[in-house]
Order: C-alpha cells, then sequence, then structure tokens
C-alpha cells in the first residue's frame, strides 16, 4: 500500500497570464492531520481543487488514493470527503432529509456517525437546513461528509467565520470521528491556533509555491528565533543563510531563522551585541513570520 494518499509533481496552474500555483509537489502521507496554510489568494484553494478534479492543470500531475485527479472513478471519489467553507446543503430539506439524500449518493452510510455529530452540534432532525446558523450548518455538512466514511477528508477552510464555540465543536467531531489511523484529513485554514492543536504535518503556500513541508514537529525544532539588543543598533545586517523574518524594535533585532547553526550564530554576535538570546518560535508565529510580505517589520508607534 502506498504510503501517501495525495502526490503532486508539479502542478501548475495559470489563468490567463497569473500563475496562482506554481508547480507545488505536495506528498500527504496516510494517516494523521496535513495542514495546508497560507494567505488570502495563495493558491491553496486552487490546489484542493485540482486533486478534486474540479479544476485542470495547466501542466503537472496529482494523484489521489493511487488515482488520477484528472480520472478519478465514482469508487475512488466515494471514498473522497470534500467540505468547503460554503457549507453548501440544499435549504428546503431537514437535517433527517439530508442524511437519507447522502446514503442515497455513496457507496457506504454510518447513519450512527451522522447521528453523533448531528447530537454533538445538538441539532434537531425536523429543522430545515435553511433554518440552520452558519456554525450549525457547518455542523450540518461535517455530519454528511464523515457519515459516508471517508478514507481522505478534504477540508478548505472549514472553519472560516465561525464562532469559537463552533469552532471548537467542528475540530472535536473531526478528530473523533477521524482517529482511525488508516484515515487522513488535509485541510487549509487560516487559524493558526486550531492547526497547531491538530495538525501532524504541515505545508506553507506563499504566491502559489510551496515554501515548506514538513511534519509539524520537524517544523518547530527547526525554527527559532534570536533577540539582539544593542547600545545602538547597526545601520545593516550581514547576510545570515536562513533568516526569515527580522523585527526591528528600539536598540533590539528580532531574527526569526530556520536551521541555525553555529555558523549563523557566529555572524550574529560579529555584530558585537549587548545581549544575545535564542529561544524557540511557536507554530502559529512561525508561520506567520514566513508569509510577511517583506520579511521584515518594526514597532507601529
Amino acid at each position: 500500500m502506498n504510503d501517501f494518499v495525495i502526490q503532486t509533481n508539479g502542478l501548475t496552474k495559470f489563468y490567463g497570464k497569473k500563475c496562482a500555483v506554481d508547480q507545488v509537489s505536495l506528498t500527504v502521507p496516510r494517516g494523521g492531520v496535513y495542514a495546508l496554510m497560507g494567505r488570502n489568494g495563495s493558491g491553496k484553494t486552487t490546489t484542493i481543487r485540482m486533486l478534486l478534479g474540479l479544476v485542470t492543470p495547466t501542466r503537472g500531475t496529482a494523484s489521489v488514493l493511487g488515482c488520477s485527479s484528472l480520472d478519478l472513478t465514482p469508487a475512488v471519489r466515494s471514498r473522497i470527503g470534500y467540505l468547503s467553507e460554503s457549507h453548501y446543503v440544499y435549504r428546503w430539506m431537514k437535517i433527517a432529509d439530508c442524511a437519507k439524500f447522502q446514503q442515497g449518493t455513496f457507496f457506504r452510510w454510518n447513519q450512527t456517525i451522522f447521528d453523533a455529530i448531528v447530537d454533538h452540534f445538538g441539532l434537531d432532525r425536523s429543522t430545515k437546513a435553511g433554518a440552520l446558523s452558519r456554525g450549525e450548518r457547518a455542523g450540518l455538512c461535517l455530519a454528511m461528509t464523515l457519515g459516508t466514511e471517508p478514507d481522505l477528508l478534504i477540508l478548505d477552510d472549514p472553519a472560516l467565520g465561525l464562532d469559537p464555540v463552533a469552532r471548537r465543536s467542528l475540530v472535536e467531531a473531526m478528530l473523533a470521528v477521524t482517529s482511525h489511523s488508516e484515515r487522513t484529513i488535509l485541510f487549509s485554514s487560516h487559524l493558526l491556533d486550531d492547526v497547531e492543536r491538530v495538525a501532524d504535518h504541515v505545508g506553507i503556500i506563499d504566491r502559489g509555491v510551496l515554501r515548506v513541508q514538513a511534519s509539524a514537529d520537524d517544523f518547530r525544532e527547526r525554527i527559532c528565533q534570536w533577540r539582539l539588543t544593542f547600545e545602538t543598533p547597526p545601520d545593516a545586517l550581514p547576510a545570515v543563510t536562513g533568516v526569515v523574518h527580522t523585527e526591528y524594535l528600539d536598540n533590539e533585532i528580532r531574527l526569526t531563522i530556520a536551521n541555525s547553526s553555529d555558523e549563523t550564530e557566529a555572524a550574529l554576535r560579529a555584530l558585537n551585541p549587548k545581549r544575545m538570546e535564542k529561544t524557540g518560535v511557536g507554530l502559529e508565529r512561525a508561520v506567520i513570520d514566513y508569509l510577511t510580505t517583506r520579511g521584515s517589520s518594526g514597532s507601529l508607534l
């Protein structure tokens, strides 16, 4: 059995002259949770839609569950659960009718899972979908998606716009039902605290380019921050390999660095700071620093 449920090679998409996705080579291992992160317009949704065969790539290849995304069979599609940020449902259907509709569409159906998620969100089965709040509709869509017992669950910003309670319910339900070792989740999100809580693997896509792909633990271990305090900060910093972001605060310079080494420390000590301190960086800070537009920032005051 292939160890990867998703593999892409040079996946690229142009819309006219604009390159939305630029030679992305993605590998999503079987089992666990893979978080795809990036700013608005970075190419996350386009990548996901190419994986699902909803958008044709300009060039490059993608396979999902061992099948080309350009030729996903009904049997393969039935093993994929997809939930987008729109949480679309037929508004005239009652919740109980949504279950019947989904059951008649997919090869597999687990009513117990559907009922458990509906109950987790406190939904009345006689309520029409059009009368649900956004958070309740997200819960219904998750129940409909997970009720099909997908081997691969693809979530495109599913918690966007939800209140904190609905977000927590969505994440808890997602993790509870997808804890099976052979089941895989790929999800994109702007909510980095959710990512830090659940992700086993991370990918960072920026301006269509996949900048980072690693296990969450490896990513955290490779990123650190150096804090340098000066009597008078230098006019310019030397070229230091691996600098992701530089922040200037009065007489302090903070550098977020990937793969810091003895050579890194020597280059920084050559600046003769009064004090120099190395600290770890949380996933949220590391991702934001990677995505900061100009690679540097300073005090707003």
